[in-house]
Order: structure tokens, then C-alpha cells, then sequence
């Protein structure tokens, strides 16, 4: 098992081996090499108390250990991001090594364009309801311009900025941006994705 071979491996002093198989399976599932997997294990195990890194396959880490990770320090959309790829049970954005590993799959260079634009429109639609609405957008402009009294636009500017976003963007023009939708933007600007913060 994943726990009996990382036990054995802890042992030895490297913590970062998982068994071949399961090392193969996480490869097909995701865009990531057999060392990036590695890496992955070793960063996630680091998360974790001492004591708990030799069950780091069974282990949750909490959302505020992941919000450590350099990369999510400085994003906007860290919480986000930590809902979004987290399978908690409890709704406490804690993340097992496979929802790790699922985030830094979105997150690589390998991954579609498909894959990061819908990670992306999840990110963005902050109330989880399948569709970017007024109230979305104002967070999701929010959260790229800063909270800052300076960086804050005036409520004219957020309204002029939101009606531009949902003509450009609204094809059915039923007032919300779908999936569909979004995925037809990103495709015309392939950078809007690196903006729900995949890119690292």
C-alpha cells in the first residue's frame, strides 16, 4: 500500500518514494511527470506534522498549512483555489495528497487550455452556482485590482466594467457568463486563464 511503501521510504530517510504503481496511476491521471509526482509527495509530506508524513497518502493538510506554499501566498484567489480542489468532507478546504496533486496538475504547463479554463470559471464562480453573475464578477474584479482604498474602483467605474465584461462575453444574453461562454473567451485570449491564477 501507498502508507506501507512511504513508512518503509521514511525510514530510509527519504520520504518522497510512493510504490511504482501507484506512482504510474497518478501519472495517467494527471499532466505531471514521475518526478513532479515526486516533488509533489515530498512538498504535501513537508505540510504535515513529523509525525503524521510517514501516512502522508491518508493524511489531510489543513487550508492554512496550504496557504503556506509560496505559490498561493500571493494569490488573489488563494481561498478560492483551496475550495475548489479541496473533496473535504467537512467543507474545510483541508486537501488529501490526490487533491494536492490534482491542483498542481491544473496549475502545470502541460495542462489544456480546457482543463485551466474550467478550474478557472469554478475559481471565479464564487458562490458555486454554475454561473458567473453580477455579484461574481464584482469579486472576481475585486480580487485582481486589490482591496486597497486606491485600487478600489467607484461603483460607476465597477458597474461600466460589468456591463462591458457581460456584453463582450454574454452570448445568450441572459445577464450570467456559463461555462461555455467563459471557455469561448479563453479561447480567443489565452492569457485570461493565467489571471484565475494557474499559472505558477
Amino acid at each position: 500500500t501507498c502508507e506501507a511503501e512511504a513508512a518503509r521510504a521514511a525510514m530510509g530517510g527519504s520520504a518522497s518514494l510512493l510504490p511504482r504503481e501507484t506512482l504510474g496511476e497518478y501519472q495517467e491521471l494527471t499532466f505531471l511527470s514521475k518526478q513532479e509526482i515526486l516533488l509533489a509527495y515530498k512538498r504535501f509530506s513537508e505540510l504535515l506534522p513529523k509525525e503524521e508524513r510517514e501516512n502522508a497518502c491518508s493524511a489531510r493538510v489543513p487550508k492554512s498549512q496550504i496557504l503556506t506554499l509560496p505559490e498561493l501566498r500571493a494569490n488573489p484567489f488563494q481561498h478560492r483555489i483551496c475550495r475548489v480542489f479541496s473533496t473535504s468532507d467537512d467543507r474545510d478546504d483541508s486537501m488529501s495528497f490526490e487533491d494536492f496533486l490534482d491542483m498542481l496538475s491544473v496549475f502545470s504547463d502541460s495542462a489544456t487550455s480546457d482543463i485551466k479554463s474550467h478550474y478557472a470559471f469554478r475559481i471565479f464562480d464564487f458562490d458555486d452556482d454554475g454561473t458567473l453573475d453580477r455579484k461574481d464578477l464584482e469579486k472576481l474584479v475585486n480580487c485582481l485590482t486589490g482591496q486597497g482604498e486606491e485600487s478600489r474602483l467607484s461603483n460607476t467605474e465597477m458597474e461600466q466594467l460589468i456591463r462591458n465584461i457581460l456584453e463582450e462575453s454574454d452570448i445568450d444574453k441572459d445577464g450570467t457568463i456559463n461555462l461555455a461562454e467563459f471557455q469561448h473567451i479563453v479561447s480567443r485570449s489565452p492569457d485570461f486563464a493565467r489571471y484565475g491564477g494557474l499559472q505558477w
